[in-house]
């Protein structure tokens, strides 16, 4: 079971995602909050597996909630759960150390995918999000990164010694695939993909995919 923390200040859409939570497969929801204080004392005492957390809470916001907590306890997953699908937000979101983001607007099935994806550390990103993440993350000063494709690969070459293959998976990480998926993408065999993204964990001496996620988005290397 997947020990579940809900951290949501609107009492209607905290009633309504505890019952949801509640009656998915796999999934225990274990306790509530309706701040980011209260949120991240809960998370000192019941060290929950994955946070749902939402970005404009009072007294503190889901972002400094989501700070706090991965200092103390930096394997507890964190999925954003908001309305907002600004740039700022989602990069704010991410440097904090969140794993996943997913809009309040998305299905009971693509909540609970993205729960279970993060707490088996694998980055979420909801599909709206991603859209805007890699269509804008690529800025006029940005000079070596491809035009097309928005993928740096100067800059992943430079800094983590990337070869333009693996900048390709990397991207492809960012926005979610799995390996099976990321090999039908590229036309290359499973195995292939798997040690694809084998090694770009380990040149981005990450552990995990939403750690990965993390580090191309804050570097600008997709």
């Amino acid at each position: 079971m997947i020990r579940t923390l809900l951290v949501e200040d609107h009492e209607l859409e905290r009633l309504g995602l505890s019952i949801m939570l509640e009656q998915a497969e796999n999934i225990e929801l274990i306790g509530q909050a309706e701040n980011g204080i209260k949120g991240v004392e809960l998370a000192k005492s019941l060290f929950p597996d994955v946070i749902v957390m939402d970005i404009g809470l009072p007294v503190i916001d889901g972002i400094e909630a989501t700070r706090r907590i991965k200092q103390f306890n930096p394997n507890c997953k964190i999925l954003i759960f908001t309305s907002r699908d600004n740039d700022e937000d989602v990069f704010e979101a991410f440097k904090s150390g969140a794993d996943g983001y997913v809009m309040k607007d998305a299905s009971k099935e693509q909540i609970c995918t993205a729960i279970r994806s993060v707490a088996e550390g694998v980055a979420w990103l909801d599909p709206a999000i991603a859209r805007i993440v890699l269509s804008n993350i690529q800025t006029p000063d940005n000079k070596s990164a491809n035009s097309s494709t928005g993928i740096n690969y100067q800059a992943g070459k430079q800094l983590y010694g990337l070869t333009e293959r693996e900048m390709e998976v990397l991207a492809l990480i960012v926005e979610g695939l799995t390996n099976t998926q990321i090999a039908e993408e590229l036309t290359i065999s499973p195995y292939t993909a798997k040690a694809h993204v084998h090694n770009v964990l380990q040149k981005l001496s990450a552990e995990t995919r939403a750690k990965a996620t993390n580090t191309a988005l804050t570097e600008g290397l997709v």
